[in-house]
C-alpha cells in the first residue's frame, strides 16, 4: 500500500487499462491528497458518489482569484490550470456560452446531423476498404470523422483541418507549457478570423451564431468556439479508436453488433464508461471550504476528478471491470461530467460513436488489430490521450 503522497500521473499497464493505484486510492480514501505532474499539492478525487457530487458543486470552478499561485496539474494550455476571472464571472461566462451554444446542441439539430453522419462514416469506411487490409483504421476513420463534423457543425473549412489539428494537438501538450499556450493562442487567433468572416458571410452553423452577438463579443466567441473545435474532434477521435480495441477484444459483442445493431446504443455507453484514453483528469478549484469524503477542501485548494476512476467505482457499478454493453448501471457513468456544467457535446459525441458502431461492425465482421494490443502504446505527451495509429486487418 502506497504511503508516500502519489504524484500524477500513474502508471498504467496498457491501452484498456487505467492505473490500479486508482483503484487502490478509491478504497483507501475516495477523496486524496496528492500532487500533480507539475509538483503542485491537490485533491484527487476517485470515488463515483463523490465524483459525481463535486462535478454539481457549485462551490468548485475553473477560475482562481490569484491564478498564478494556483495549483496546476500539467503544462496544457487546456484544463491544465485555473482559467482567468473570478467565480461571479465565470458563472456569467458559462451562463452566457450555455445559451449561446443550446441550441446548436438541439436534439432537433442532432437529429438532423445523424443521417449526414452516417454518410460520412459510410465514405471513410470505403476509404478504409481501399486501403487494405491491413489498414490504419486510426487514419481512415477514427481521426476524419469527427474532424469532419465539427467542421461542418461550427463552420470551419475542412480544408484547414492539418493546420487546427496542429494547434489542437499542441494546446493538449503536457509537457510543454509554452508550445501549449503559443498553439493555444494560435487557434483562438484563427477561429477569430473566421468569426469576423461569419459576420459578413452567415451560414447555418456555429460561428455564425457567435457572429450574431456582436464584434464587441468577438474574442470571447473566438476562445469558446476554440474549446470547442478541440473537445469537439479530440476526444472523440480516441473513443472511436479505444473503443474499437475494446469491442475487438471481445469478439462475441463484434458478432453480436455484426449481426444486429440494437445493442449500440447501450454499446456506446459502456465505451464511454471503460474506454479512458487520457489520465489526467479535470482540474476544478474550491471557491468556498467543502467537507466532501471525510476530509475538507480548502479555499482555493484544486481539486482533480477523475471520471476514469469513477467509472470503475464498484460501489456504483456491479462488476466494474467487466465489458457488459447490457448492464443497467452504464449509464451512471461521468465521462460526460454532471449537473450544470454535463458536457454540452455529449449528443454529439454519442451520434457519431453510435454511427461508427453500427457501420463498422455490419461492413468489417472479420475485422481484427493487426498488432498485439500490448503494442498499443496510449500517447502519454497529450492532454486527451489516445492512439498514434489503429493497424487492422480483416478477412
Amino acid at each position: 500500500m502506497t504511503t508516500t503522497t502519489p504524484q500524477l500521473p500513474f502508471d498504467r499497464p496498457g491501452v484498456l487499462d487505467i492505473a490500479p493505484l486508482y483503484a487502490e486510492l478509491r478504497e483507501r480514501t475516495p477523496v486524496c491528497a496528492v500532487r500533480t505532474a507539475t509538483g503542485d499539492p491537490a485533491w484527487l478525487v476517485t470515488g463515483h458518489a463523490e465524483c459525481r457530487a463535486l462535478f454539481a458543486d457549485p462551490r468548485l470552478g475553473r477560475s482562481h482569484p490569484d491564478p498564478e499561485r494556483a495549483s496546476r496539474v500539467s503544462g496544457s494550455a487546456i484544463l491544465g490550470g485555473p482559467m482567468m476571472g473570478d467565480p461571479e464571472t465565470e458563472r456569467e461566462q458559462h451562463a452566457v456560452m450555455r445559451k449561446l451554444l443550446t441550441p446548436a446542441f438541439s436534439a432537433r439539430r442532432m437529429l438532423r446531423l445523424r443521417a449526414h453522419v452516417d454518410e460520412l462514416v459510410a465514405r471513410s469506411l470505403d476509404a478504409l476498404a481501399a486501403a487494405g487490409p491491413p489498414a490504419d483504421l486510426h487514419e481512415y476513420l477514427a481521426l476524419p470523422v469527427p474532424i469532419l463534423v465539427i467542421c461542418e457543425l461550427l463552420g470551419v473549412p475542412y480544408e484547414d483541418r492539418t493546420r487546427f489539428r496542429a494547434w489542437s494537438e499542441g494546446a493538449g501538450r503536457l509537457d510543454d507549457r509554452e508550445v501549449a499556450q503559443q498553439s493555444l493562442q494560435a487557434l483562438v487567433g484563427y477561429v477569430h478570423g473566421l468569426v469576423a468572416r461569419k459576420r459578413e458571410e452567415p451560414g447555418e452553423d456555429v460561428l455564425s451564431d457567435l457572429a450574431a452577438s456582436g464584434p464587441e463579443h468577438d474574442w470571447q466567441s473566438a476562445a469558446l468556439a476554440a474549446a470547442l473545435l478541440f473537445a469537439g474532434h479530440e476526444t472523440t477521435v480516441t473513443r472511436i479508436d479505444v473503443g474499437t480495441v475494446l469491442l475487438l477484444q471481445h469478439p462475441e459483442h463484434w458478432a453480436a453488433l455484426a449481426a444486429d445493431p440494437a445493442p449500440v446504443p447501450d454499446t456506446v455507453e459502456e465505451i464511454l464508461r471503460l474506454a479512458a484514453p487520457g489520465g489526467s483528469g479535470l482540474p476544478r478549484y474550491a471557491h468556498a471550504d467543502v467537507e466532501v469524503g471525510g476530509v475538507t477542501i480548502r479555499t482555493g485548494d484544486c481539486v482533480v476528478l477523475a471520471p476514469a476512476a469513477a467509472n470503475r467505482d464498484p460501489g456504483a457499478f456491479t462488476d466494474p471491470e467487466r465489458f457488459d454493453p447490457g448492464r443497467e448501471d452504464a449509464r451512471a457513468h461521468l465521462s460526460f461530467g454532471h449537473g450544470p456544467r454535463y458536457c454540452i457535446g455529449a449528443s454529439l459525441a454519442r451520434v457519431e460513436l453510435q454511427a461508427v458502431f453500427t457501420a463498422l461492425p455490419a461492413r468489417f465482421p472479420g475485422l481484427r488489430l493487426d498488432r498485439p494490443v500490448e503494442d498499443l502504446p496510449l500517447r502519454a505527451d497529450l492532454l486527451t490521450g489516445g492512439l498514434d495509429a489503429l493497424p487492422v486487418t480483416w478477412s
